[in-house]
């Protein structure tokens, strides 16, 4: 295998080559970085890169394996969102608003370390992950791979581009409304937001609602990390045998009144109905009811308050953009009993949610009502406009936030135009494993990295 297949290949096929001595740590990091020289100057993909630590951690991880040790991730190229601490380093979430730096990796990084990942890099997001694009004032917009002049998608959307190119083996995120799968559906890729907890943080993030997950190629490189970031539960063994017959559930009703989807996202979810019927699921259109406006409205008091909270821990808020300041600031506005109210009706939401899962294995949804933004497509919008151009971009995903449960981005397929499509697996509670199996059937069923992003193949 050349160098750039091997950077496409993905984490699990990595680590395979790497354990079976066909290729280097020191030769395949190599090639990330000069991939990532050529490429990320007009991607924007990474905040930082660390070029000398990488090259030095994967002559210590080839010295590691010449001297018969192993590791699951052992000299495997990754990359984490800025959002994650990285020890030493400020962690900047997105903004030039923070000095001081972290005196520990987070349970995650230190995790992929110990694990013998090359940690390359970090990766670009939207200020305070505030957005379902990865734009801002001072740092310029992060471009999705597939297309330059759109975007892909936020707020780990600088985790999903690197990865989308080929300039790691796979990448970590982060989602409290959608920002693994918006990022992960906007760039061919497969993307998990684990159930609330399932990956450790340093603390509860945006009161709970935010989950660490993977970004990547295959099923199987998710599994593997996850594997690395939650032990023992056996997510890769989940994902190497096709799934028992799955009663899943399809639904295109969006969580708001009059929210449109376009032609191309809706025959895609049917689309992938009919491939999971055609491999032996009992597959039911049920459209429960997940319209409640109280419920959308307290999660958008919920998400501004988080807004606000999370910019006074800054150490200089006042160099947020206009954009950012101004969610702070409706976010501070709001009455501190509209605060309680949302956070104490979470119980009830997650309980009517979960109905769906007492008759049913898995729902499949959409992820995002249209393709992929253009990159400044809302820059000309006010920020309350923008806010609720989001809400209904998003439709289903924050309510998977608020009850905690595991849900995917799955590929499927492309729009005329070329960009990529995805459809939604949500699961029970702690239901990855039956989430990732049902993936990766899908992905055996229907192989999305055949095809890779134009312009980034050499």
């Amino acid at each position: 295998m050349d160098l750039t297949d091997a950077c496409f290949a993905g984490a699990a096929r990595q680590a395979d080559l790497l354990r079976a001595g066909e290729l280097a740590s020191h030769d395949l990091v190599a090639e990330c970085l000069r991939r990532i020289d050529r490429y990320d100057r007009d991607l924007n993909a990474f905040r930082v890169v660390f070029a000398e630590q990488a090259l030095d951690a994967a002559r210590r991880a080839d010295a590691r394996r010449a001297a018969g040790e192993d590791a699951p991730l052992l000299g495997v190229p990754v990359a984490v969102k800025e959002d994650l601490a990285v020890a030493g380093l400020p962690t900047t979430t997105g903004t030039c608003a923070v000095d001081r730096p972290a005196d520990a990796d987070s349970p995650a990084v230190a995790r992929l370390r110990a694990a013998g990942a090359v940690l390359v890099g970090r990766t670009r997001m939207p200020e305070l992950g505030l957005w379902p694009f990865t734009e801002s004032s001072w740092a310029g917009a992060t471009r999705n791979p597939w297309s330059a002049a759109h975007s892909p998608g936020g707020s780990s959307g600088g985790s999903a581009a690197a990865v989308a190119a080929g300039l790691v083996g796979a990448a970590l995120g982060t989602d409290g409304a959608g920002s693994v799968r918006i990022p992960a559906a906007c760039t061919g890729l497969f993307g998990l937001k684990p159930h609330r907890d399932h990956v450790p943080l340093d603390r509860p993030v945006w009161t709970g609602l935010v989950a660490a997950g993977p970004l990547t190629r295959h099923v199987r490189d998710a599994a593997l990390l996850l594997d690395v970031l939650a032990p023992g539960h056996g997510h890769s063994a989940a994902v190497a045998e096709d799934p028992r017959p799955l009663r899943i559930a399809v639904s295109l009703r969006p969580w708001g009144p009059g929210i449109p989807i376009t032609g191309e996202v809706r025959a895609a979810v049917l689309d992938t109905a009919g491939l999971l019927t055609d491999l032996g699921h009992e597959v039911t259109r049920l459209d429960p009811p997940m319209h409640d406006l109280a419920g959308s409205t307290g999660f958008a008091a919920r998400y501004l308050h988080c807004a606000a909270t999370t910019a006074a821990e800054l150490d200089h808020p006042e160099r947020l953009d206009r954009r950012t300041r101004q969610a702070a600031a409706l976010g501070r506005a709001l009455p501190a009993r509209a605060v309680r109210a949302a956070l104490d009706q979470a119980a009830g939401l997650t309980a009517h949610a979960n109905r769906v899962f007492a008759d049913h294995d898995l729902l499949l949804t959409p992820v995002l009502t249209r393709p992929p933004l253009r990159v400044d497509e809302w820059r000309r919008r006010g920020t309350v406009p923008a806010l609720l151009a989001a809400a209904r971009l998003t439709t289903f995903l924050p309510l998977w936030n608020i009850a905690g449960n595991p849900a995917a981005a799955v590929p499927a397929g492309h729009t005329r135009a070329g960009l990529p499509l995805a459809v939604q697996l949500v699961g029970p509670a702690h239901g990855e494993n039956t989430v990732l199996a049902a993936a990766a059937q899908l992905e055996r069923a229907r192989p999305w990295t055949d095809r890779r992003p134009p312009g980034h193949t050499g």
